[in-house]
């Protein structure tokens, strides 16, 4: 950890005139998800992120309405802070670049800089685009296009101010040098470091003159001109410090910024134009800037002409805050681009959320409340001594594991390792079975344990789930009976495997994470879609009916049964699936439902298997169906399939694989 007592980290400020999307929900995500995880360990954190209001093309947008520019960014403001609300970011301060505070410290700046004659008046022509609101040399056009945008630009000769970013050049690769840390991942430092050693930086223009361009921050020393918008956006970073953490008038004491957090379009202005604006103002450094990749659609570029923009307001709607969170960053390696789709989506929850850490808090607090009256018991003695130990030695682990995950923005990697101990969870369950131990009177000491663990399990899960899905976290510690407050610095050993848990009463809630059914490609989605019953093999199908199908009477061992041809088995269709979920069908000792994998597609099946087995000893096993069975209903639940498993009247047991088997596999 770092020896800091301060945390202090940044979003770029968005651009008021963008609809928000998801590159703006992943960047912000990720920087809250980073503030709460520090805040938790203590550490005073403050999380700015904002709006970036001036520039040419804020000014044509006002000028088309008929309104004013400030009208016209307070009008488009809300839809940014509105959705930060509803992705629950807990950021400190919400700049925005027409606040008047703002503009002060920037035209310090520009005095400063102009009074150590670091900024001088030249006559400049080159190649403007008006859209990235930045000059380009004779080099770098091709075909009259913007080399960024691809839009067409022009030729414009005009007086303007310029910093002397050049003589910085050397300087600032001597710090990329030797601050390993400073641009982040290598990839990005390698980029920059590249671009800086093979060319010479020229001086950049930070002025507009107001025949061109009103909307902007007046010069200090020239009121015919304003200030170029990427001088006033970076300045943002520190000017937000003096003004506006509320009652903490020594803003300044966070800086340098821990992390800058930028997509790696805007690498270059953050490395080194901020970089050397920072070094002539004779401040510090930030410890990091981390350039994140971008997201494609499907495997194509985001566009407003595709289409296929994904609106993070939408994702909310259709998935939930916490869903969108953990996806967001479960998703991709954090730095690399990564590629949405709404499958991927579903997958993740339902696969990761639902069936994983949803199904182990529920099935484990369900176990308490019927077994244990509510109240999570001490532990007795072993029941898998080696998994167990597998279990404790993990969870003492994942405190550091998670630390390092954090200073190294391995976000990905810190969601496999909570998933790893939710997995080996899932596996002590499965074989340990308490729902066979609560049938036996001798076994109850062996069964509080089997619960004691799971329960600890599920305690250390929600504190270090808590950056990533805070109302989700809440919940759970809210349902094992726990009055942890996640919003404050833990203590110490608050994560600690031995803290004490017995005897704390559960309040067992909701489903944490409802699973989403998706529609199968080339079939009808669950909703839509009859389905059939569900007798043994060994048994006939019933014809469709709202209520349970009788199993037919084993005929007399003399009687043949009829033949069929290859070709009646061939019509056939027998699958391996996997069994996601399992719960028992109200009003029936003998049904269940079932949620299973066919590996491109999930499906819901009733069984009439409720006898033999209990739902949570199916979760995760592979079973055997026949998957081209008419559809029907039964007892008014929707089926599509048949389990096959070995009885005459009663269920002797399933039919499965001895060795692993991939969901959707063809059995023959």
């Amino acid at each position: 950890m770092s020896t800091r007592d301060t945390f202090y980290i940044t979003t770029p400020i968005y651009y008021v005139n963008d609809v928000p999307h998801i590159g703006h929900a992943y960047t912000t995500v990720a920087a809250d998800v980073l503030s709460r995880y520090w805040r938790l360990r203590g550490r005073d954190v403050f999380f700015l992120t904002g709006l970036d209001e001036h520039g040419q093309k804020v000014q044509q947008a006002a000028a088309k309405a008929g309104i004013e520019p400030q009208a016209h960014c307070d009008r488009l403001a809300p839809q940014f802070t509105n959705l930060w609300d509803r992705l629950n970011i807990s950021h400190n301060a919400f700049i925005r670049t027409s606040d008047k505070p703002h503009q002060s410290v920037v035209q310090r700046y520009l005095q400063q800089l102009f009074d150590k004659q670091l900024i001088y008046k030249a006559d400049y022509t080159g190649w403007y685009c008006t859209y990235d609101e930045r000059f380009w040399t004779e080099k770098d056009v091709v075909g009259g296009l913007c080399p960024d945008c691809k839009r067409p630009i022009e030729q414009l000769s005009e007086h303007n101010y310029f910093f002397k970013m050049g003589q910085y050049q050397e300087r600032l690769i001597e710090h990329i040098r030797q601050h390993q840390d400073f641009i982040r991942p290598d990839s990005r430092r390698n980029e920059v470091l590249g671009f800086l050693q093979t060319q010479k930086l020229g001086d950049l223009s930070i002025s507009r003159p107001k025949s061109r361009l009103s909307w902007g921050i007046e010069l200090p020393f020239d009121k015919d001109y304003v200030t170029y918008v990427w001088f006033d956006a970076l300045v943002n970073y520190i000017s937000a410090l003096e003004y506006l953490p509320q009652g903490q008038p020594a803003g300044l004491r966070y800086w340098p910024a821990d992390v800058h957090l930028v997509g790696k379009d805007i690498l270059t202005t953050h490395a080194v134009y901020w970089s050397t604006m920072l070094m002539a103002l004779e401040q510090p450094l930030p410890k990091t800037i981390f350039a994140h990749g971008w997201w494609t659609v499907d495997g194509e570029k985001m566009s407003k002409s595709r289409g296929n923009v994904v609106d993070p307001n939408r994702m909310v709607d259709q998935f939930g805050t916490d869903a969108f969170r953990y996806f967001l960053l479960r998703e991709v390696p954090f730095g690399q681009d990564g590629d949405f789709s709404h499958s991927a989506l579903v997958t993740t929850v339902n696969a990761k959320l639902a069936n994983g850490i949803g199904n182990l808090l529920s099935r484990t607090l369900t176990m308490i409340e019927r077994s244990c009256a509510g109240v999570i018991p001490e532990r007795g003695p072993a029941v898998l001594p080696e998994l167990e130990h597998r279990i404790e030695e993990l969870a003492k682990q994942l405190p550091g594991r998670t630390e390092s995950g954090f200073d190294a923005l391995l976000f990905r990697d810190v969601l496999l390792t909570i998933e790893e101990l939710n997995g080996l969870c899932d596996e002590y369950i499965d074989k340990s079975a308490p729902w066979k131990l609560a049938k036996q009177p001798e076994a109850q000491p062996q069964l509080h344990t089997v619960l004691n663990t799971s329960a600890r399990a599920l305690r250390l899960l929600a504190l270090l789930l808590y950056p990533f899905m805070p109302n989700a976290a809440a919940q759970m510690i809210q349902q094992l009976g726990l009055s942890l407050d996640l919003s404050r610095p833990l203590a110490a050993d608050a994560g600690h495997w031995n803290a004490p848990l017995a005897g704390s009463t559960i309040q067992k809630g909701a489903s944490l994470f409802p699973r989403i059914e998706s529609k199968p490609q080339g079939a009808k989605s669950v909703s839509e879609t009859p389905a059939s019953p569900q007798p043994t093999a060994a048994a006939p199908a019933a014809s469709p009916s709202p209520a349970p199908a009788t199993t037919a009477a084993p005929a007399p061992a003399t009687t043949q049964p009829a033949q069929i041809t290859i070709d009646d088995f061939m019509k056939v269709q027998l699958k391996a699936a996997k069994v996601l979920a399992a719960e028992r069908v109200p009003k029936s000792e003998k049904l269940l439902k079932l949620q299973v994998s066919l590996g491109t597609e999930q499906r819901q099946i009733v069984a009439g298997i409720g006898k033999k087995y209990e739902p949570e000893a199916l979760v995760g096993k592979t079973i055997v169906i026949v998957a081209n069975l008419k559809p029907a209903k039964l007892m008014g639940i929707e089926s599509q399939g048949m389990v096959l498993a070995a009885g005459d009247s009663e269920v002797r047991g399933l039919a499965t694989f001895v060795e692993d088997v991939e969901p959707g596999t063809k059995v023959k």
